[in-house]
């Protein structure tokens, strides 16, 4: 499994990797997780941030930052569970 955060670096950016961090660590999940801070990048897939994407797929973007059960509602989707 593929996790990119999106953002340039401001604070709600850094909370949401810290977010991601910690719910794929309670999960257990195998996953690469990514910081993409490259505009250009990150116009792919948004132009809010923070955003989340997994396998590829937008699954969040903007604020408010989406709660950690929330993330992990997510990321159990893109595994099927």
């Amino acid at each position: 499994m593929e996790i990119k955060v999106l953002g340039p670096g401001c604070p709600n950016c850094r909370k949401m990797e810290e977010i991601v961090k910690k719910a794929i660590n309670e999960m257990g999940v195998d996953a690469k997780l990514e910081k993409v801070s490259d505009i250009a990048e990150i116009m792919k897939y948004t132009m809010s941030t923070p955003g989340l994407v997994i396998n590829g797929k937008l699954k969040h973007s903007g604020k408010p930052l989406p709660p950690i059960e929330k993330i992990k509602a997510l990321i159990k989707e893109e595994i099927g569970q």
